[in-house]
C-alpha cells in the first residue's frame, strides 16, 4: 500500500489487506500504525464513489455534497463496545488539537463516520452518538442496500458475528480503516490510528499532524 501510486495489483492487494484486517469491535486489531508516504498511501486507488445516505437529521446526504472539503470518512457502529469509540475519540481529538493550532485548515475538513450497521443505526441513534464526539462529525445510515453498494465502493468489509439473523445483541466484524479524501473526492491517504492501549494524546497527536501533512 506504501507508494505514491497504485497500480492494478496494489489496488488488489490493498483490498486483500482491508479484507484480511477485519476489527472486531472486541480489540483485537492493532489499527494502522504504518508510516504514510509523503505523497499519500492511497494516490491513485479506486475507493470511493457518489452514494445517497441519510443523516443524523434525517436528511438525505450525497458524497458529491461535499465538493470541495478534505473528507475524513470512519466506517463503523455506535453499539461497538471499544474500537470504534477509542478510533473516533482519537480521530476528532486531534482534528480539535488542528481546529486550535490552524482554524482555517480545519474549515476545509468534513468528519464523517458511515454506519455499517444500519439496522440499529438509526438517524437518531447515530444523532446522540457522533455528537458525543464533536459537533462537526456528521453520522451516516442508510437501507442495508444503500451501506452494502457504499461499502463496495470504499473498499470495506463487514459482518455480523455469530447469527446473521441477529437483530439484537450482536457485535460487527469491520474494516478499521478511516481514510483522507481529498476535496476532489479522491483517496489521499490512510488516517493513522493507534491500538486500543495507546494513549489519547499521543493518538491525537498522530492525527494532527498527519491533516497537518495532506491538507493544503
Amino acid at each position: 500500500m506504501a507508494g505514491p501510486v497504485m497500480n492494478k495489483a496494489g489496488k488488489n492487494s490493498l483490498f486483500l489487506s482491508v479484507a484480511l484486517a477485519l476489527a472486531a469491535c472486541q480489540g483485537g486489531s492493532p489499527g494502522n500504525n504504518a508510516e504514510v508516504a509523503q505523497e499519500g498511501n492511497l494516490i491513485g486507488a479506486s475507493i470511493g464513489g457518489d452514494f445517497t445516505l441519510t443523516d443524523q437529521d434525517g436528511k438525505s446526504v450525497r458524497w458529491a455534497d461535499f465538493a470541495g472539503k478534505y473528507r475524513i470518512v470512519y466506517f463503523g457502529y455506535t453499539y461497538c463496545p471499544d474500537v470504534c469509540p477509542l478510533d473516533l475519540r482519537d480521530i476528532m481529538a486531534g482534528y480539535r488539537m488542528l481546529e486550535k493550532d490552524d482554524p482555517a485548515k480545519a474549515a476545509k475538513i468534513q468528519p464523517i463516520m458511515i454506519t455499517v450497521d444500519p439496522e440499529r443505526d438509526t438517524p437518531q441513534v447515530l444523532k446522540a452518538y457522533v455528537s458525543a464526539f464533536h459537533k462537526k462529525l456528521i453520522g451516516l445510515t442508510g437501507t442495508p442496500e444503500q451501506i452494502e453498494a457504499v461499502k463496495k465502493a470504499f473498499v470495506v468489509v463487514s459482518s455480523k458475528e455469530g447469527d446473521e439473523k441477529a437483530t439484537q445483541d450482536y457485535l460487527v466484524n469491520h474494516s478499521r480503516t478511516p481514510f483522507l479524501f481529498d476535496p476532489d473526492g479522491k483517496p489521499i491517504a490512510l488516517v493513522p490510528i493507534g491500538a486500543a492501549s495507546a494513549e489519547e494524546a499521543a493518538s491525537a497527536k498522530a492525527v494532527r499532524d498527519f491533516l497537518v501533512q495532506f491538507v493544503r
